[in-house]
């Protein structure tokens, strides 16, 4: 048994050998690269589509277990596109008997020793943990499928949340260069087929050749030309727009490439590419600090788990720097935040166009809630840095959850609040369905013992962002 696993409970390493089935050919828990097929195409295909009802199940279960899923949206609120309504309330559920009150009365002590942090604050599995690899929602699978004839299913998993609790599909497109223009998508997802119409007089030459770069597909983990594939014909592979759809994000997640064993690799929700201009870090746990750095990392590694042997074999896209990376690199500086009418050049709310419950939530931001010392509204609400917010302070290390391990998140970056009712689930991993449930796990992770009218004014703060 490996070193990792002789520091977590028997229990555990015996669920991350033996959870997902011989026949599967799982990663081994303790590898750091991972391994060539053992077993043909066929058999691990067979194996994995007749499990996938179970690990479906099972994380359905988890999630009901975790959240109230019910459709309740905030009267009259939707995101920018004008299409989908943002959901209201704390979906994150409660041990029996504790109301937030009093768990937040709580030292995180206290609430560790008696197993109170609600598991909807916990990190959340990826739907299929052992395997791991992108998982991309319906409606992207449908686009391109109608679109381009490029299949983006995988056979031994679906997406797992709720429409309910996903980004506008497709979302608007804003640029820097033309904010008179509005929305210029069209109300389309772009796509290798549908880019240069859409935008053909609004972009320039160069940037026209980064966008058709970011909408070629390239081979991935799961979706490429060999045996250890998840899609069930070989794959031309996936675009860096497959996950940020419309420059934003489709609630696509994966794992991070960045952490070893499998077995502790935690769930990676898409981050949205809006403002990418004013960002100095790019990546939840890297210190990437430019978006040619980023997009030539992501091009180069992360498409294969982080595991640059893999991407060899399976057909490495290296971008050249100079030219397709810079291209690349340049569309993607001037996709923009969607609109915020009440905020003045400086962040600031107008008074004369916001409610007093939003200026209540203002002056919380500011204030109590401490949510301006990490999201400064001087620099579209985020900071550049990265924090360690030491959430295992509330659980003990080590328990399994559906073979991932819980261990500490570590330093995640700080992403910014522009447009952040656009953006659901939150956190990095998307563990938060709502932003009320935001508010909650801060108001506890932080300590600062907001009351409820405090708690609702600073969500009604961020639906003005």
């Amino acid at each position: 048994m490996s070193g990792f696993l002789k520091r977590l409970p028997m229990a555990a390493g015996v669920a991350m050998l033996f959870s997902v089935g011989a026949t599967a050919d799982p990663l081994p828990p303790d590898a750091t690269y991972r391994p060539l097929p053992t077993l043909p195409f066929s058999t691990v295909k067979a194996a994995d589509e007749a499990q996938k009802a179970q690990v479906l199940q099972r994380q359905q279960t988890l999630l009901t277990e975790r959240y109230d899923t019910a459709d309740h949206p905030i009267p009259n609120v939707m995101m920018s596109g004008g299409r989908k309504p943002v959901q209201a309330g704390v979906r994150v559920k409660l041990p029996a008997g504790v109301t937030w009150d009093s768990l937040a009365a709580l030292s995180p002590d206290q609430i560790r020793e008696r197993d109170l942090l609600p598991a909807g604050f916990m990190p959340l599995p990826h739907v299929k943990q052992p395997t791991g690899g992108q998982v991309f929602p319906n409606q992207q699978i449908e686009q391109m499928r109608t679109l381009e004839s490029r299949n983006l299913q995988r056979f031994d998993v679906d997406f797992d949340l709720q429409d309910r609790f996903t980004p506008e599909f497709p979302p608007p497109i804003f640029l820097t260069t033309h904010p008179e223009l509005g929305d210029v998508s069209r109300g389309q997802v772009l796509s290798i087929r549908n880019f240069y119409e859409t935008m053909n007089g609004i972009i320039t030459p160069v940037q026209m050749e980064g966008l058709r770069l970011l909408l070629t597909p390239f081979p991935q983990e799961e979706f490429n030309q060999t045996e250890d594939r998840k899609s069930a014909e070989p794959s031309m592979g996936v675009a860096c727009l497959d996950c940020h759809a419309n420059f934003h994000t489709n609630a696509a997640f994966h794992l991070t490439p960045d952490v070893r064993p499998q077995s502790a690799r935690f769930r990676l929700d898409t981050t949205s590419l809006r403002g990418l201009f004013n960002q100095q870090i790019h990546g939840s746990k890297r210190s990437l600090r430019s978006v040619e750095d980023f997009t030539e990392f992501e091009q180069r590694t992360a498409y294969f788990n982080g595991d640059h042997v893999s991407a060899t074999r399976k057909g490495v896209n290296l971008p050249d720097r100079p030219n397709q990376v810079a291209m690349m690199a340049q569309m993607q500086n001037i996709i923009d935040f969607p609109p915020a009418p009440k905020l003045d050049p400086m962040g600031r709310l107008d008074p004369s166009k916001a409610t007093e419950q939003e200026l209540a939530g203002e002056r919380v931001f500011m204030g109590k809630g401490r949510c301006a010392e990490c999201h400064t509204p001087q620099t579209a609400f985020m900071d550049n840095n990265m924090h360690d917010l030491k959430l295992e302070r509330f659980y003990k290390i080590g328990k399994t959850v559906n073979d991932l391990v819980m261990l500490p998140d570590g330093p995640i970056k700080t992403f910014t609040l522009r447009g952040i009712k656009d953006s659901p689930p939150y956190l990095h991993d998307g563990r938060l369905m709502t932003l009320a449930d935001t508010v909650e796990f801060f108001n506890l992770v932080l300590g600062v013992k907001l009351t409820q009218e405090e708690k609702d004014a600073l969500v009604a703060y961020m639906l003005t962002l």
